[in-house]
């Protein structure tokens, strides 16, 4: 730390405990911040694309998760560098902004990163670095918007948003049963989606999973699922035509609130009391059968007086259902969730066409479905595998392909994948540059080489020859001047990304390029950092 000296040559301290803080300035300080950001996009880079590796990560108590989404990397990753945060934070606002697209984001900031300290070696400026990245930004992104396609799609052709969410979906461990979760994740976002606003609300969609059977039997039900059973062995496993009574009250006698003492002295007095019971639990069950209630969904539990009585007046009931899946059921069957039994009328009453229960495997495992609901707004995607990992996994990329298809909802426009749309703006800011006088220009160079680095990533991971491959495609592009050729990962012998049917969403890569620019901005301009010392 500097010291300070007052007029009359004392030294005295100007930050508290000086001593055990350290101090980077200046040049060095940006050296650090690059090192810290470069460190966590190499840790991403080789899970890029679809023959990318995946990273085992184990928890604090010893859980492990296996996965290639960057998001979910970069989350379990305890990280203790502040710029490193920043990397996080990036992938994270890509996942909840687009949903896809957080491994490259990373990667991209990374090779900005890495651009950027070259600049400053020449003696650059970092702010003029910064500028330069801005203008160069908004030349890709423009780019972009006109290179992309546009592509129309209804009910009944979705065959587009399919082979789109399969580009998705290929990066990811369940990449050989791409096509029908590619198919399950666009007629589950286009059974929510309100196709007049544009707008999907992917609550309505539920991802359950269960361990067993194989991924191919995972299944889209228009209904609601829950891992409840019927609350007596006895009672009906599958009902048609139900009418549900949706309760958030218990079925047991009312506990008055009042602290009391019941004195019971004679045999009299409670058989009294034991038919006093009775009668409230008639009653209850009499309610419930008057309203015309064919199933009553219960959030809380009942006793075995109550379930018995339920049995013997033929009212199947579930009970302990918990409070998100109510409002999903009175979503889907169009019910009403009742607080009190006084309030029970007909109308409030939800309708399914059917409800089953359905055992699993050799185990006691059983789950109901609710399906053929009234209001089929809500849908349930119902994962199996052969362990947890898996599907945990598969939700992961299930939830990409839910909101790459909602994207496309949203802005039909897409560009091509497979570095495809990189190599066309890494061109078009290149040409720029020169339009520009002044440092800058240096900048901008160096951004349309970072621009580079994903296609070149692509390559690497695919086992091809970085650079030769990557020259060969640019130079096919430029002599063309078509924006469709990307790498060949698939080894399928065409670089054309039409015919490979690599498709990404064009809000996807212009906030990947957005995001990555403004991270790296932010970090360029730190010239200072004062923390506390390790030992």
């Amino acid at each position: 730390m500097a010291l300070a000296f007052d007029e009359f040559g004392r030294p005295f301290i100007i930050l508290r405990e000086q001593d055990q803080k350290t101090r980077l300035r200046g040049i060095d300080a940006q050296k650090a911040n690059i090192a810290a950001g470069k460190a966590v996009a190499r840790i991403l880079r080789s899970s890029l694309g679809p023959k990318g590796m995946d990273k085992m990560l184990q928890g604090p108590d010893g859980d492990v998760t296996i996965t290639n989404d960057g998001a979910a990397i970069l989350e379990q990753m305890d990280v203790d560098n502040q710029i490193a945060k920043l990397m996080v934070e990036l992938s994270r606002s890509q996942d909840y902004e687009i949903g896809d697209g957080t491994t490259g984001v990373v990667v991209m900031a990374g090779a900005l990163l890495e651009q950027a300290e070259r600049q400053l070696d020449r003696g650059i400026h970092p702010i003029r670095v910064a500028e330069g990245y801005e203008m160069a930004s908004r030349v890709a992104v423009e780019h972009l918007e006109r290179i992309s396609q546009k592509f129309e799609f209804d009910v009944d052709n979705f065959e587009p948003l399919v082979k789109t969410c399969m580009t998705t979906l290929s990066s990811k461990i369940v990449n050989r049963c791409k096509r029908s979760l590619a198919e399950i994740a666009v007629k589950a976002v286009l059974a929510v989606a309100d196709l007049e606003r544009r707008d999907v609300n992917l609550d309505l969609i539920k991802v359950e999973g269960k361990v067993g059977g194989n991924l191919e039997d995972t299944e889209l039900i228009y209904g609601i699922l829950v891992d409840k059973d019927m609350s007596h062995p006895q009672m009906p496993k599958q009902i048609e035509d139900a009418h549900i009574a949706i309760l958030t009250c218990p079925f047991e006698p009312p506990k008055p609130k009042t602290k009391h003492k019941v004195d019971i002295d004679t045999v009299e007095k409670f058989e009294t009391l034991r038919k006093q019971e009775q009668q409230y639990f008639d009653e209850m069950v009499q309610k419930c059968k008057d309203v015309g209630a064919t199933l009553v969904i219960c959030q809380w539990g009942f006793d075995d007086e109550a379930n018995h009585l339920l049995m013997h007046r033929n009212l199947p009931a579930v009970r302990w259902v918990g409070g998100v899946e109510l409002e999903l059921i009175a979503i889907a069957t169009g019910g009403r969730i009742v607080p009190r039994f006084q309030e029970l009328t007909p109308e409030k009453l939800g309708k399914a066409g059917m409800v089953r229960e359905k055992s699993f495997g050799t185990t006691k495992e059983r789950m109901l479905y609710i399906e053929h609901c009234a209001n089929s707004k809500a849908v349930t995607i119902f994962i199996r595998g052969g362990n947890k990992m898996m599907i945990e996994e598969t939700k992961r990329s299930i939830h990409d392909a839910l909101c790459v298809a909602r994207n496309l909802i949203r802005n039909k426009s897409i560009v091509y994948g497979g570095g495809a749309a990189e190599i066309a703006c890494s061109l078009a800011v290149d040409a720029a540059a020169d339009k520009y006088p002044g440092v800058e220009q240096y900048a901008i160079r160096a951004f349309a080489e970072a621009l580079d680095s994903v296609p070149m990533a692509l390559a690497e991971n695919s086992g091809l020859q970085p650079i030769e491959t990557l020259s060969a495609v640019k130079s096919q592009q430029l002599k063309e001047n078509i924006p469709f050729y990307g790498i060949d990962c698939n080894d399928v012998g065409t670089n054309d990304m039409r015919e490979q049917n690599v498709f990404e969403t064009l809000i996807g890569k212009q906030q990947q390029i957005l995001l990555a620019t403004q991270v790296v901005k932010m970090i360029l301009k730190i010239d200072d950092v004062i923390s506390n010392s390790e030992y």
